[in-house]
């Protein structure tokens, strides 16, 4: 499935948006799931991490929620800059995934909390080239790492979680080094923020966000972290 007739339609679904109301659980469920046993090394200075789990409105909702991350972009890793547009994209021929751009405090948070908070609110990891209601290519699971350090931890992390067995299903994450990550259009930015009441946001979006507030009630922040704030700063 693909969210262009979403976007398209959202004039019209603005009436019935007011029939919603946040439902009690997402369409993927929160698992509860160990920390990594391996993660980076303390280290000074702004990091980045990028993560791919489905469509971007949510995993960047949920990560601008998160405390010591200094923005969350949204945007296209896999593929090349030619075809990182939405349109090319949804087509699910580019080798790009959508994805997020995190850049976090260290001091703050640790790559391997991200990643915990990744694997166990921000998607479900064991769904192959999906998540949720879309599918495709463009929707699969992955992490784009940015350093050794990064694919180290990573990859230990998803042979701890499958060894403890924590999901139904093994993880189908693909970890792999980041080439490039471009931002998406500016009107998917902040999307969870700007739109809560639009029914795809509301149903499989905004319960994840109240995940990360349950299950990782020291790392969530009330007041998101929003795209449009960082540039107004800059």
């Amino acid at each position: 499935m693909r969210r262009p007739a979403i976007l398209s339609l959202l004039a019209a679904t603005t009436a019935l948006t007011l029939a919603f109301a946040a439902p009690t659980r997402a369409a993927e469920d929160a698992v509860v799931i160990p920390a990594p046993a391996v993660d980076a090394a303390p280290a000074s200075g702004i990091q980045t991490a990028v993560i791919a789990g489905g469509c971007f409105w949510g995993v960047q909702g949920v990560f601008q929620h998160t405390a010591g991350v200094v923005n969350a972009v949204s945007g296209y890793a896999g593929g090349t800059k030619a075809t990182a547009d939405y349109q090319t994209v949804s087509s699910g021929r580019t080798g790009h995934a959508e994805s997020v751009e995190i850049k976090y405090d260290p001091k703050k948070i640790s790559y391997g909390k991200i990643l915990q908070i990744y694997f166990s609110v921000a998607h479900d990891p064991t769904q192959l080239n999906r998540q949720g209601p879309d599918s495709g290519t463009q929707y699969r699971s992955a992490i784009f790492t940015t350093s050794d350090e990064q694919k180290k931890v990573a990859e230990a992390y998803i042979a701890q979680l499958n060894g403890a067995k924590v999901f139904s299903k093994p993880i189908v994450t693909k970890v792999g080094a980041l080439e490039a990550f471009y931002p998406a259009e500016a009107y998917h930015q902040d999307y969870l923020t700007l739109h809560p009441n639009q029914p795809y946001i509301a149903y499989n979006d905004l319960p994840k966000v109240e995940n990360l507030k349950k299950l990782f009630a020291d790392n969530y922040i009330e007041k998101p972290t929003l795209v449009s704030a960082s540039k107004a700063t800059n």
